[in-house]
C-alpha cells in the first residue's frame, strides 16, 4: 500500500465552519446573500484593520475583473500586469477586451520590478497609450515592494489593483496586504490559507465603491420594481453557505499563518546546510509573509546537476505533491503576442523554482516523510 498523499496546500478546517453552515440551512439562507455574507465581510474588514469596505464574491478572479470594470477599463485599453503570476491575474484583462502589458520580477521578493514598471509606462505613453491600471501581485504571500511600486503609480497617476489572493495576513510595515491598492483582491480558493471552498473578495476604499461592486456582481439590476438593466452585470456574489465556511475559517486564520510560517522555517533550517538552494525569504523586517507556499530555487551547477524537476519527480514517486513556480504570462501561448518589459528574472525563477508542501495541516509524520526524501535526494544522510 502506498503512503497517503501529502498535498501542496489542502483545505484545513477549524471546527466552527459547520455551525455557520447549519445556521444557513436552518434559516433557509442558501442564496447569494444573507447574514453569513454580511458577517464574513465584517470579519474581513475587522481583520484588515483599515478604513476599507469588503464585498464578498465568488472568486478572486471575479474581484480582479470587477476592479477593472470599476476603474473604467474598456476594449483597447492597456493594463500593466506582473508576468510572474497565476493566469487569473491576467485573464480578466482580456475579459474586458483590453491589452495586457507584462512586467518582469525583481529578485528579492519575486514580484513586479519597479524599474521595469516605469520603463513600460514611459514606453506606452510614448506610443500614445497610457495604461489604465496596474495589477501587482503579492506572490506566494510575499509582499511586493509596496513603496516603490506605489511611487511609480502615483508619479504617472495610474491606479493599482492589488492582487492579494495569496497574501491574506501578510503585512508590509505592519499594514495588512489587501489595503495598499486603489482596489484590493482576496481569494478563498480551496488551496488558499483559508477557504470558502471557492470564493474571493474585493476590498474598496469607500462604501460607494463597494456598493457599485455589489451592483455589478448581482447582474447590475436597476432600482425598479421590475427587472431593468442599464449596465452589463455579472453573477459574482458569494453564497451565504460558502460565506459561513469563511466565517469559521476567519477564526483560525492567524493560527494557519503561524503553522505556514513554521513549515517555512522547517525548510529554511534544513536548506541552511545545502549548497545551491535559495529559499524565498522576507528581504528585511518591513516584510511579513504568511508563507502561503514555501518556495525554493535549485541551482543544478551546485547540486551535481540535480534540477528542481528532478526533485519534483522524486517527491512525486513518494506521493508527495510539489509544483514548479508559476510559468510567466509572457511565455504562455495565450499571452505570447503581448508586450513584455524587463529581463529574464521571471524566466529564471520558473526554470529553477519549486513550491514545496506547505499546508497548515501537515503533521510530524508528513514532515518526517518530506525530510527523508530530501535527505535521500541531496545525499544528506
Amino acid at each position: 500500500m502506498s503512503n497517503p498523499k501529502i498535498w501542496l496546500s489542502s483545505p484545513h478546517m477549524g471546527g466552527s465552519e459547520q455551525k455557520y453552515v447549519n445556521e444557513a440551512f436552518e434559516t433557509n439562507w442558501v442564496a447569494p446573500l444573507g447574514p453569513n455574507v454580511i458577517g464574513f465581510e465584517q470579519d474581513i474588514e475587522k481583520y484588515l484593520k483599515a478604513d476599507c469596505h469588503v464585498a464578498a464574491l465568488s472568486s478572486g478572479t471575479a474581484a480582479i475583473h470587477l476592479g477593472l470594470v470599476l476603474l473604467g477599463v474598456k476594449s483597447g485599453d492597456e493594463v500593466i500586469c506582473q508576468s510572474f503570476t497565476f493566469s487569473a491575474s491576467a485573464n480578466p484583462i482580456l475579459y474586458q477586451g483590453a491589452i495586457p502589458i507584462f512586467i518582469d520580477s525583481e529578485p528579492e521578493t519575486w514580484n513586479m520590478c519597479p524599474k521595469a514598471l516605469e520603463e513600460a509606462i514611459i514606453s506606452r505613453i510614448s506610443k500614445g497609450k497610457k495604461p489604465k491600471a496596474i495589477i501587482a501581485v503579492h506572490l506566494y504571500g510575499m509582499p511586493f515592494k509596496v513603496d516603490e511600486i506605489r511611487a511609480v503609480a502615483n508619479k504617472y497617476e495610474i491606479p493599482i489593483i492589488e492582487d492579494s489572493a495569496e497574501a491574506l495576513g501578510s503585512t508590509y510595515k505592519d499594514r495588512k496586504c489587501g489595503t495598499f491598492g486603489d482596489i484590493g483582491v482576496l481569494s478563498f480558493n480551496g488551496n488558499k490559507i483559508i477557504t470558502t471552498s471557492g470564493g474571493g473578495a474585493l476590498v474598496a476604499k469607500s462604501k460607494e465603491l463597494k456598493e457599485k461592486a455589489v451592483f455589478f456582481a448581482t447582474q447590475s439590476r436597476d432600482n425598479a420594481p421590475h427587472y431593468q438593466h442599464s449596465e452589463i452585470g455579472y453573477n459574482y456574489r458569494l453564497s451565504n453557505i460558502c460565506a459561513g465556511i469563511g466565517r469559521g475559517q476567519m477564526e483560525v486564520l492567524d493560527k494557519h499563518i503561524t503553522l505556514r510560517r513554521e513549515m517555512h522555517d522547517f525548510y529554511a533550517n534544513y536548506f541552511t546546510n545545502i549548497d545551491g538552494i535559495t529559499v524565498l525569504r522576507e528581504p528585511n523586517s518591513d516584510y511579513f509573509s504568511n508563507h502561503w507556499l514555501s518556495a525554493i530555487l535549485v541551482d543544478p551547477n551546485k547540486n551535481e546537476g540535480r534540477t528542481r524537476e528532478d526533485l519534483r519527480l522524486a517527491f512525486e514517486k513518494e506521493n508527495i505533491e510539489s509544483r514548479p513556480l508559476w510559468k510567466p504570462m509572457h511565455l504562455q501561448p495565450v499571452f505570447k503576442k503581448y508586450p513584455y518589459y524587463g529581463s529574464k528574472v521571471a524566466e529564471e525563477l520558473f526554470e529553477n523554482g519549486l513550491c514545496l508542501p506547505s499546508g497548515s495541516n501537515l503533521d510530524k509524520v508528513d514532515r518526517d516523510r518530506i525530510l527523508e526524501k530530501l535527505n535521500v535526494f541531496f545525499n544528506n544522510l
